[in-house]
């Protein structure tokens, strides 16, 4: 993710504050913990996973923020966790099951026979907009 943020400052892009954790609301959480007393002008929250969102949510409000009125929140997965969440959460859903029958289809030849793998295509994603982002 810091290469990312070097990569961006090199194109002359603005830095985007980033936080780490593992995909569990509870780290959601707590990845962004700090962000609104280190940033207080951001407006929105992107996480890598629809679970990660769930947690991040709670942050704003812990914050006097309310979703998606002071901040919005977007995650990316596109299952179930994103309906459940109040408000229900703006995803990107990927085609998992196409992902999965893509990589099947790629690897096999290589663990078969050797063959070197093939590059990967592209995978159309969707982003689903919801409360947490309107």
């Amino acid at each position: 993710m810091r290469r990312h943020q070097d990569d961006q400052a090199r194109r002359g892009h603005p830095c985007v504050p980033l936080a780490e954790g593992s995909s569990t609301p509870y780290t959601g959480a707590s990845a962004i913990a700090a962000l609104p007393a280190e940033h207080p002008d951001e407006t929105g929250v992107f996480a890598a996973t629809d679970l990660m969102t769930q947690g991040a949510c709670q942050v704003p409000r812990e914050h006097g923020r309310r979703v998606p009125d002071g901040t919005v929140v977007a995650g990316c997965d596109g299952f179930s966790a994103a309906l459940s969440c109040r408000p229900p959460l703006t995803t990107v859903r990927q085609p998992v099951e196409e992902m999965a029958a893509t990589t099947a289809r790629l690897v096999d030849p290589h663990v078969r026979g050797g063959a070197e793998a093939a590059d990967v295509a592209g995978l159309r994603a969707e982003l689903v907009v919801r409360e947490s982002a309107r």
